[in-house]
């Protein structure tokens, strides 16, 4: 029986030391994870994931910005190349010009001519208007571009190879103050031609409609200046 005694009792002990080391064990542990340091290390490392989470999340958003704003940017130059170009249908602040030919009947041995609209007439009005700062101008629904042209075919005038009998509707798009006081100065395009009895109306507009090119634009023998890099 001795024997036996003694086993529980060893046993008992090694039970006690065990559960001794285990409590120490333990409330080093609390002490540790209730010290202030600890404390420190462990919220800087939440706020550390939490910052890296909210960086992650800006740099997609910049990401995604900056490609919206290269997508709008090109977009943009792409349309004001097709508006300079003449392409694309346009619309602002104006005026409208009508112009006819004079009513008058010319006396024995002058010139009939004098009292009918020109292509240098219509050639005038249109320089005054680009001069004044005209940014866009349609002459009967034909968009003047770089390459239109404007000239006298018979009694009528051809307007990019279209043929248009008077009255001509000149729409020009700008200030419209500025456009209809570079035509009214004194000794101007419009004194001129009143002066032969040409009947010519001019009328701001907030909103001037002018129509796209409808023509074909062809470059048999200009092509693109290629860079060089430098």
């Amino acid at each position: 029986m001795l024997p036996i005694k003694q086993g529980q009792v060893s046993i008992a002990f090694v039970c006690v030391v065990l559960g001794i080391m285990l409590a120490v064990q333990f409330r080093t542990t609390q002490d540790i994870r209730s010290s202030i340091p600890y404390q420190r290390v462990e919220d800087l490392s939440q706020r550390l994931a939490q910052t890296e989470k909210e960086r992650d999340g800006l740099l997609k958003e910049v990401h995604e910005l900056r490609q919206a704003s290269g997508s709008e940017a090109s977009s943009k130059e792409a349309e004001l190349i097709k508006m300079s170009a003449g392409v694309l249908a346009v619309e602002g602040p104006g005026i409208i010009i009508t112009i006819d030919d004079s009513k008058r009947v010319s006396k024995p041995g002058e010139n009939p001519n004098l009292y009918l609209i020109h292509d240098d007439d219509i050639l005038k009005v249109i320089n005054e208007l680009w001069a004044a700062g005209a940014e866009a101008m349609s002459i009967n629904e034909q968009r003047l571009i770089a390459s239109s042209e404007i000239r006298c075919a018979g009694p009528t005038l051809s307007v990019n190879n279209v043929r248009y009998s008077p009255p001509y509707d000149i729409r020009a798009i700008g200030d419209p103050q500025t456009l209809e006081n570079a035509l009214k100065m004194r000794g101007g395009v419009v004194e001129t031609l009143q002066f032969w009895g040409i009947q010519i109306t001019i009328k701001p507009q907030e909103l001037v409609t002018i129509p796209a090119y409808k023509g074909t634009l062809h470059y048999e023998l200009a092509k693109p200046v290629k860079e060089v890099v430098k």
